[in-house]
């Protein structure tokens, strides 16, 4: 059984349909690109899975069971996390206090235990901390965990939002455009960084990116949409030389 399954999806906004019939599947283990155009619809397909949207028509299944029309806690409860295209830290709170605030849904204590600080509170307090530092650790941001985001270069607040995913410990990672206002060392460390999770946190992995070379250095198969429907899907080499997607980015003349 595939580890997320879409079926149809369609969302229309007023009159216009941003996605069309759009279908999927994502094999446990997979790094699977979406790319498409400007305005394609691919943060659209990104926000239906994430909750954010409840799509018009379509099926969403996740671990045999729909999440379609489900809130966004309740598919991040289930073992879905994401980035956004612009970085969404809190800025007032520290690194740590950015990854530690995504537990909100797991934290295993009361209103009022947290008001009483009692034995529950304290545990289940200490070991968001523990595993909060453990995240950054294993992302080599454990010496920024006293600092808030704006002291930082981009490149690491990037990290760090994609660390705060990773903190509620997801079986999918969804990653929009994370390579987006990167210079080109930040693009190649990146490019390594998620290699590294994507072996080391054994985790599928689907992502949305502009880059070409990001997208065709890490992804084994790639899916593309334009105008909300899709246009191809296939290995990397098989996109970069379909003459529907040459044509998507690029017009007529370039074929």
């Amino acid at each position: 059984m595939p580890l997320l399954e879409i079926h149809e999806l369609t969302q229309y906004f007023g009159g216009l349909c941003a996605v069309s019939d759009f279908s999927v599947a994502l094999e446990s283990g997979e790094l699977v690109g979406l790319i498409g155009p400007n305005g394609a619809g691919k943060t659209t397909v990104f926000n239906l899975v994430s909750g954010f949207y409840k799509p018009t028509q379509g099926k969403i299944i996740f671990k045999g069971s729909s999440i379609a029309g489900l809130k966004p806690h309740e598919i991040t409860g289930r073992g879905i996390a994401r980035t956004f295209q612009n970085i969404r830290l809190w800025n007032h709170m520290t690194v740590l206090e950015n990854i530690c605030v995504s537990q909100h849904y797991n934290m295993g204590y009361s209103l009022m235990d947290a008001l009483l600080r009692t034995k529950r509170y304290l545990k289940q307090e200490k070991r968001i901390v523990t595993e909060a530092m453990n995240i950054l650790e294993a992302l080599d941001l454990a010496r920024y965990a006293d600092e808030v985001p704006p002291n930082l270069p981009y490149g690491l607040q990037r990290k760090v939002e994609i660390a705060r995913a990773l903190s509620i410990k997801p079986s999918l990672l969804l990653l929009d455009e994370p390579a987006a206002g990167l210079n080109s060392a930040d693009v190649k460390d990146l490019i390594s960084l998620i290699q590294r999770i994507h072996r080391e946190f054994d985790i599928t992995i689907w992502m949305i990116e502009h880059q070409m070379t990001v997208v065709m250095t890490l992804c084994s198969r790639l899916k593309v949409i334009d105008f909300g429907a899709t246009i191809a899907d296939g290995t990397p080499d098989e996109i970069q030389n379909n003459p529907d997607v040459i044509k998507a980015y690029l017009g007529d003349d370039a074929i």
